[in-house]
């Protein structure tokens, strides 16, 4: 436990929540929604609060920060990341967090709409956190603890440090991020005004977890030309795009490589669009595997049935585009495994059992670990993400402080 440690994270995460920061993947702009920077200006003024003088929100999102050393020791420079906005895929206006205080086993009846019920036979997670409070959104709209669990975690970290500075530490640095929901939230970060050696994403799931291995995830892109006719004289003419994509959809794998049918280390092919007319049409898909040798079978299964299904069409042609998303950084944090250690280390400081994880998704320290900064993923205590039954525990965000402030102990004890 932490001498005098008065926690701070349920009270920030209470009033982040209600600023609605979701972001746009149809945007162009950087962010990819102004009401991001809402909330940026908020921390932006809670860190300078605090006396870190610092503390900015530069013109593409980010917010940068710096807590300085107060050690004579060397020791390398570490950074926290979490990300701002939340999800696209469920509404974030008008959050009202409810704290549900001392959980036993229940079923959560939403308030605001009666049909939504956080059931422990769901949510396996839940049946650790007996006596612990929980936090849910009301019923129509998503609760944020994906990621602003861990900007609260890292928020209240930063609080302790500069109101103990009996904690020794080393030189740290702060970076929330815009757009990482999108898969933009590296797009324009600047390291090297950031100035970090390693880093750690706060943006886990169970407590204790520890993810140093993500998905190395692509997007592929088929672009289809059909054949357009007048549909009173189409016979033996028309070759409807739509259908065409339609096809090549519907012959899928069903009972594997599909993400409603894979768990683990599986991968999967993954239809996220479909758009167009009679004459163009437009698929679009991510494939996800945790080794680059499987992303590229799977895309080759996706080229092989995009082939059979264009034998009956012999007029139509199609375009199989594939786009780099990110790659599975464990690549690159093998290379530095104390990064990775020392992290374990802390979490078990923090009197949890740490669980070393692969994540079944991606990460900002995805991007950031194969742009220079090692960057594994610390639980922040989030669970189910993107949906109305989103809910966080009050102890689980302070064991994600305590983790970050025994982390920063860590680095400072080994040099």
């Amino acid at each position: 436990m932490l001498i005098n440690y008065k926690n701070t994270s349920t009270e920030r995460f209470l009033r982040y929540v209600q600023i609605d920061t979701q972001s746009d993947a149809a945007s162009t702009s950087q962010p990819s929604t102004k009401k991001q920077k809402d909330l940026s200006r908020l921390l932006v003024e809670e860190l300078q609060a605090m006396g870190i003088t610092d503390a900015h929100l530069d013109e593409f999102g980010y917010v940068y920060a710096t807590i300085p050393s107060n050690t004579e020791k060397t020791v390398p420079v570490i950074c926290f990341c979490s990300h701002v906005d939340t999800s696209p895929d469920c509404s974030g206006a008008g959050v009202k967090p409810i704290i549900h205080k001392n959980y036993q086993g229940q079923d959560i009846v939403l308030p605001d709409d009666h049909s939504q019920i956080i059931k422990l036979s769901e949510h396996p997670d839940l049946a650790h956190q007996f006596g612990n409070d929980i936090i849910t959104a009301s019923g129509t709209t998503l609760l944020g603890a994906d990621n602003k669990a861990g900007v609260a975690e890292i928020m209240d970290a930063a609080y302790h440090l500069v109101n103990n500075p009996e904690i020794k530490h080393g030189t740290i640095k702060i970076l929330f991020t815009p757009d990482e929901e999108i898969g933009r939230g590296t797009a324009a970060v600047d390291l090297e005004k950031l100035g970090a050696d390693f880093g750690y994403t706060i943006d886990g799931e169970t407590l204790g977890s520890l993810e140093d291995e993500t998905f190395s995830a692509d997007g592929v892109k088929i672009s289809i030309q059909g054949v357009s006719q007048h549909p009173g004289f189409a016979k033996g003419r028309m070759e409807s795009a739509l259908k065409i994509a339609a096809e090549i959809v519907a012959n899928l794998p069903k009972e594997t490589l599909s993400p409603e049918t894979t768990e683990g280390k599986e991968g999967f092919i993954h239809p996220v669009g479909i758009s167009g007319m009679v004459e163009n049409a437009t698929v679009e898909f991510i494939i996800r595997d945790f080794s680059e040798e499987k992303l590229h079978q799977h895309e080759a299964v996706l080229k092989e049935i995009m082939d059979k299904v264009l034998i009956n069409y012999p007029n139509s042609i199609a375009i199989f585009e594939v786009f780099e998303q990110y790659r599975n950084m464990k690549e690159v944090l093998d290379k530095t495994p104390q990064v990775t250690a020392y992290a374990f280390e802390a979490i078990e400081r923090s009197g949890i059992n740490a669980k070393q994880m692969s994540i079944r998704g991606g990460t900002d320290g995805s991007r950031l670990s194969f742009m220079g900064l090692p960057c594994p993923n610390i639980f922040a205590g989030e669970h189910a993400f993107h949906g109305k039954h989103e809910w966080v525990s009050v102890q689980d965000m302070e064991k994600a402080t305590e983790t970050i402030i025994h982390l920063c102990e860590i680095w400072e004890e080994n040099f």
